[in-house]
């Protein structure tokens, strides 16, 4: 934890570094220790009464508690606030009292989280979960550093500047760009895999449980200690000398690394100046620079999502010697900046072991001893990784010879252990292939208007969006439509006894606002993954159109799932997800081989969406089926290999292995599932049985032709965009480049 407890003791000397988000897998004590840096935090001085703590120094002029006349102030504890996934916008922006608004004409404001939080801490647990309207509203917080609520002319503002700390599960999902680039530090934990330390972990949890105070009192005096050392690195601050050098270094490694904007370069030069306080110099070195990158600069070195984070620290090493090489003549007291001088005779610029740590030894004052007193720990953020993912910063395979290729390096423990070729009865099946490169897709979306998630995809009724028409409301009054609001309170007046300029309004006169916005969908992949589809090209094109989807939706905020069949079953590769790393990783570890069970395929997918619309009814599904339709029985015998599947789905089609094709197919149909099929069969002679399928499942079908890495996503464009008449109703033929979905029955129902 040592790069966690550096990275939020510096955001306690210096909160203008921006805030940290701590990145790792459940259960390694994330919240645990982000809470415990609130009894660290310094006292906050605050204007006695002041609802927004008022600083007596510098009061805020437009304070709606004020004007605060000169007097001094109060000292009470800094805050740490902690904003729930599922909150309201109004409990963190605050509420107006909407009737006294109108009727007396008052602001009547009752302040949320964002003015708790102001000089203090904001913390977020799973904030990659948190809503979109919630992460817009701290966005602006972040960016102005104060908090507006607007609603129907009137306006409250007050100051709101925080330092935002977040924790995540990169498998659930990841963090928008302009949230993600806004925290100013990462880290990234991990459980340690040393069974000693395991042992203590265990061992201090379980003292804790048995006595809770007396635990805290064996540890008050070093807690007591570090908080001394806080406020010293804080008072020291003022101090520290940023020299030209320094920042020279800086700018050279957000240019090699390539980060976009400018924001990285201040967030590093805060961070080294912070580094230096704690360190007890007033001197910025080469070491608090390296550093400061290894902290500042993982989360904004992504390019997109499928890159993972980290850095290379070799590179990070070359870049910090070819712009650090006028230092070395520079004496300095125990040559802290000499790569040859450290402990163990090597630096920060050798690309031996990246000098971890060494030149920040020399540069420790007495008290390093204390907790998190390492200047510099010896584990980079991107510890977990090892390195690993930076060495390609693409993150993509170019086919064969790749990690794709070895089924067991998956992403996950569920599916993972399925992902091997397959040796009963079928055969040995195939490497994984790996994926096309991924690309941008068209805009998608399902036609009619949802009432799914918020998400940035479809038309929906939302809470947030335009106002489209008004209504009475649904509970609590929370988007005031204020001219449907006079329109039904007018005629009332004479008889209400109105005398004066104000409007009196009854609670059955208020009208919320019916806003129409965006939703997400669930877009679930059936894959063909038998021997019949084994073919490289093929399975690299699926492999890429899926992931550009899954781009797409991080980007949109969508559910992507992956549902393959092969052998004498299907599985459930990606359970639907909205995180693109987890994706990424299993997609690429798929293999192919074996036999075509596609009723089993088709009834697995049927049950993915039966359970998720139990847990979320209202998102919208499209069921991408890729196959070349050809279905063998479970036990049929064929000639082997891909032979014998195609002579088991020549039989299929007219007796045995076609009939519970069509009876799964039938049951999607009656339920409105909106359906397409890829219709991956090739070769001189066609049996169209992808055709069939489309006409049962009431669905588009589109010719292997037609699958190219950037069809896949004009494909579901078409399937979510205008139908066509019933007429144009696939029969079992193949289908021209310009058929569209029909079926408007059993497709267009549920969608719409």
């Amino acid at each position: 934890m040592d790069d966690l407890r550096l990275g939020l003791l510096l955001n306690a000397v210096s909160p203008a570094v921006g805030g940290v988000l701590v990145r790792g897998e459940k259960g390694t004590a994330k919240s645990t220790a982000v809470r415990a840096l609130s009894a660290l935090l310094p006292p906050v001085a605050v204007v006695p009464g002041c609802r927004f703590s008022c600083d007596p120094q510098a009061p805020d002029g437009a304070c709606p508690d004020g004007p605060h006349p000169a007097a001094p102030g109060t000292e009470r504890p800094a805050r740490m606030v902690e904003l729930p996934v599922g909150a309201s916008e109004d409990r963190l922006a605050g509420a107006l009292d909407i009737e006294r608004a109108l009727s007396e004409g008052k602001k009547a404001f009752e302040p949320g989280l964002l003015a708790e939080a102001h000089r203090g801490v904001l913390y977020v647990d799973e904030v990659n979960l948190l809503h979109d309207h919630l992460v817009d509203l701290l966005l602006d917080a972040a960016a102005m550093g104060a908090s507006y609520v607007e609603r129907e002319g009137v306006s409250v503002r007050h100051a709101s500047r925080f330092l935002l700390v977040g924790t995540m599960n990169p498998e659930e999902g990841e963090l928008r760009p302009q949230l993600l680039d806004r925290f100013g530090l990462t880290v990234e934990v991990s459980a340690s895999r040393e069974p000693e330390l395991r042992v203590e972990v265990v061992r201090r949890r379980l003292a804790h449980d048995d006595d809770p105070a007396g635990f805290a009192a064996r540890w008050a005096a070093e807690e007591s200690a570090l908080r001394a050392r806080i406020a010293a690195a804080r008072a020291l601050l003022p101090s520290v000398v940023l020299d030209d050098r320094s920042l020279r270094r800086i700018a050279a490694v957000c240019a090699a690394f390539e980060v976009d904007g400018m924001r990285a370069d201040i967030v590093m030069a805060r961070t080294a100046t912070a580094l230096a306080a704690w360190a007890g110099r007033t001197d910025v070195r080469e070491e608090d620079v390296r550093q400061a990158a290894l902290l500042a600069l993982p989360h904004r070195r992504r390019r997109n999502p499928f890159d993972a984070p980290g850095l290379d620290e070799e590179k990070l090493d070359r870049t910090l010697e070819e712009f650090g090489g006028d230092d070395e003549p520079d004496p300095g007291p125990g040559g802290p900046d000499d790569p040859g001088d450290g402990p163990d005779g090597s630096g920060g610029g050798d690309g031996g072991d990246g000098g971890n740590g060494d030149g920040t030894d020399d540069g420790r004052t007495d008290d390093g001893g204390a907790p998190g007193g390492d200047t510099a720990p010896e584990r980079s953020p991107g510890g977990p990784d090892d390195g690993g993912a930076a060495e390609s910063p693409g993150g993509r395979p170019d086919g064969a010879g790749e990690p794709a290729g070895e089924p067991s390096a998956t992403a996950g423990d569920e599916p993972a252990g399925e992902d091997r070729p397959f040796t009963g009865g079928d055969g040995p099946g195939q490497r994984a292939v790996g994926a096309a490169d991924p690309f941008r897709t068209r805009v998608l979306s399902v036609p009619g208007l949802g009432e799914g998630a918020a998400g940035r995809r479809s038309r929906a009724r939302t809470r947030h969006g335009r106002t489209t028409g008004a209504r009475r409301p649904r509970g609590a009054l929370t988007k005031l439509h204020l001219a449907a609001t006079v329109r039904a309170a007018a005629p009332y007046q004479r008889a209400r006894g109105r005398a004066g300029s104000g409007l009196l309004v009854h609670r059955d006169d208020l009208r919320e606002a019916v806003r129409e916005g965006r939703e997400g969908n669930l877009v679930l992949f059936l894959v063909d993954a038998s021997g019949s589809m084994a073919a490289r090209r093929r399975m690299s094109a699926v492999k890429g159109a899926v992931l550009s989807l899954l781009l797409d939706a991080y980007q949109r905020r969508d559910k992507v799932g992956l549902v393959t069949f092969r052998g004498t079953g299907a599985e459930l590769v990606l359970p639907p997800t909205s995180s693109v790393d987890a994706a990424a990783a299993r997609l690429e570890s798929l293999p192919t081989g074996g036999r075509t069970p596609l009723a089993a395929g088709l009834l697995r997918a049927r049950e993915v969406l039966r359970v998720e619309r139990l847990r979320d009814a209202s998102r919208r599904p499209l069921l991408v089926v890729v196959t070349d339709g050809r279905a063998t029985a479970a036990r049929s015998a064929g000639a082997g290999g891909r032979g014998g599947t195609g002579d088991g789905a020549r039989a299929g089609r007219a007796a045995d292995p076609f009939t519970p094709v069509a009876r799964a197919a039938h049951l999607l149909a009656a339920e409105g599932t909106a359906s397409v099929v890829v219709d991956c069969e090739s070769g001189p002679v066609r049996l169209g049985l992808a055709g069939e399928l489309a006409r049962r499942l009431g669905a588009e079908a589109v010719t292997l032709e037609e699958l190219r890495a950037d069809s896949v996503a004009g494909l579901v464009r078409g399937v979510r965009g205008t139908r066509r008449a019933p007429s144009a109703r696939h029969t079992g033929q193949r289908p021209g480049p310009a058929a569209q979905t029909t079926g408007t029955t059993n497709t267009t129902g549920r969608a719409a």
